[in-house]
C-alpha cells in the first residue's frame, strides 16, 4: 500500500537526488513545504524556475552570473591576477578567503578514468584570455586531489612558456581535500604562501 500520494512520492524522489539528501531528509523537506505559507511556496517555485532560465555563465570567466559579465569581471578595482579553478564553488571559497583578483572556471578537472581530457575543459578559452587581458600573475588553484594535481601539472606545462609568473596554491591544503571545504584561514595562508612553478 502506498503511504504517500503520487505527487508527494515524486517530489521526495527528486529531493533524494540532491547531494547529502536521503529518504528521511527528503520526507522532512516535503513535510516542511506542505506547512509553508502558499505565497512563500509559490515564491520558491518561481525562483527555482528562474534559476535555470536566468542564470548563465559569464562570457569571460565562465562563473555563474545573472548578467552577461559577472560582478568580478566587471569590477575595474580587481587586481591583475587570475586564479584558475575547477568549479564555481571554488570561486566562492577564494572570495571568502580574501582573494581579490579575477577567476577562470575550467568546468571540471582532467580525469582520464571518466574520459575527461584537457579538450573537455575551458583551457582554450583561458589561453585566449591570458593573451588578451595581460595578467600580472596566473595562480593555478585546482583542488589538492589526484585529478586536481594532474590538471595543475598540465596547466603548468602549457603556461610556463606563455607567462613569466605562474604559481600554484601552496601546501597547507590537505592532500585529497577540496577547496570549498577548507577553512578561510588555511586557504588565505595557502594563497599568501603559493609557490612559483
Amino acid at each position: 500500500m502506498e503511504i504517500y500520494p503520487s505527487i508527494i512520492k515524486a517530489i521526495i524522489e527528486q529531493f533524494k537526488k540532491l547531494p547529502g539528501i536521503g529518504s528521511k531528509s527528503a520526507e522532512r523537506i516535503v513535510e516542511y513545504l506542505l506547512e509553508m505559507d502558499e505565497t512563500e511556496l509559490l515564491t520558491l517555485a518561481e525562483n527555482l524556475k528562474k534559476l535555470k532560465k536566468d542564470i548563465k555563465k559569464c562570457k569571460y570567466c565562465l562563473a555563474i552570473s545573472d548578467q552577461e559579465i559577472c560582478q568580478v569581471c566587471s569590477d575595474p578595482a580587481r587586481e591583475k591576477k587570475i586564479a584558475i579553478v575547477e568549479q564555481y564553488k571554488d570561486v566562492i571559497a577564494l572570495e571568502k578567503a580574501g582573494f581579490r583578483g579575477r577567476y577562470h572556471v575550467l568546468g571540471g578537472k582532467i580525469n582520464f578514468l571518466e574520459k575527461i581530457g584537457p579538450e573537455n575543459l575551458s583551457i582554450n578559452h583561458l589561453l585566449e584570455r591570458i593573451e588578451k587581458e595581460r595578467f600580472d600573475e596566473i595562480i593555478i588553484a585546482t583542488n589538492a586531489t589526484p585529478e586536481g594535481e594532474t590538471t595543475a601539472m598540465y596547466l603548468m606545462k602549457i603556461l610556463k612558456n606563455k607567462h613569466p609568473n605562474v604559481s600554484r596554491l601552496a601546501t597547507g591544503i590537505p592532500v585529497g581535500a577540496e577547496i570549498e571545504y577548507i577553512d578561510p584561514e588555511t586557504l588565505r595562508k595557502s594563497i599568501e604562501n603559493r609557490l612559483k612553478t
